[in-house]
């Protein structure tokens, strides 16, 4: 098969920003990096695009080696391509997010890359632009909360409102008033209250809740009356 001639050839990656939450706090998941340059410093989980297969199969696949999890929620962010954001050799890097329940997966991990869970707000500084695609995908997932139930992929299928409280003051990064949050949030339509409560945290208990994704779509837009203005998130 012929090339195309006088054409540079350039390395594409795919760079895997992890974020997880465990009932309290929303965390990321790191590695050390192996190699030089930078090498034992805190990166993204990311590899390099085989022959092969497409970005999403690459993407898939650096997940997969690093939790030992497949088949959840995973979406392409935005391609990083300035020059020089390698210093070995010219790179492409796609990045892609991915939402967990860390109640579920926090065990998962492979041991080889030395992964861990970091607080999203606390995490250790990251090499080359990673920084700069954690950014970018905090943006994106307060952007898409506000017009999907994106942030459900983070929450274990029952959950009480003080932990969904939670999730949205640490994707937000604001506070809340309680009374307020839990009255918006039932107005919306969007949560069946389950006859089941959660007493580990208190001996009152709180009751837990799912998302009603039978009504979801006819009711994701009143999500907008206590959150950000999405449109100044991007």
């Amino acid at each position: 098969m012929n090339k195309y001639s006088k054409q540079t050839r350039f390395l594409i990656a795919v760079d895997c920003i992890i974020l997880g939450f465990d009932g309290a706090e929303l965390k990321i998941l790191l590695i050390k990096r192996g190699l030089e340059p930078e090498q034992g410093k805190w990166s993204l989980m990311g590899g390099f695009v085989q022959p092969n297969e497409g970005l999403d199969e690459a993407a898939n696949r650096v997940l997969l080696q690093l939790t030992g999890l497949d088949k959840v929620y995973m979406e392409q962010l935005h391609s990083f391509g300035e020059p020089g954001r390698d210093p070995i050799e010219r790179t492409i890097s796609v990045a892609y997010f991915t939402l967990l329940d860390l109640t579920k997966y926090k065990t998962q991990l492979s041991q080889e890359f030395e992964a861990e869970w970091f607080l999203l707000k606390k995490h250790p500084k990251l090499i080359f632009d990673h920084e700069q695609m954690v950014q970018l995908a905090k943006s994106k997932l307060r952007y898409k909360a506000s017009l999907h139930p994106i942030l459900f992929e983070l929450l274990a299928d029952k959950f009480t409102l003080p932990q969904l409280q939670s999730l949205f003051e640490e994707v937000y990064e604001t506070a809340f008033d309680k009374r307020n949050f839990s009255r918006k949030i039932m107005s919306t339509g969007l949560l069946l209250k389950l006859n089941e409560k959660e007493k580990e945290s208190s001996k009152k208990g709180a009751y837990y809740y799912k998302l009603d994704k039978k009504h979801y779509k006819a009711n994701f837009h009143n999500i907008l009356r206590f959150i950000p203005n999405p449109n100044e998130l991007l």
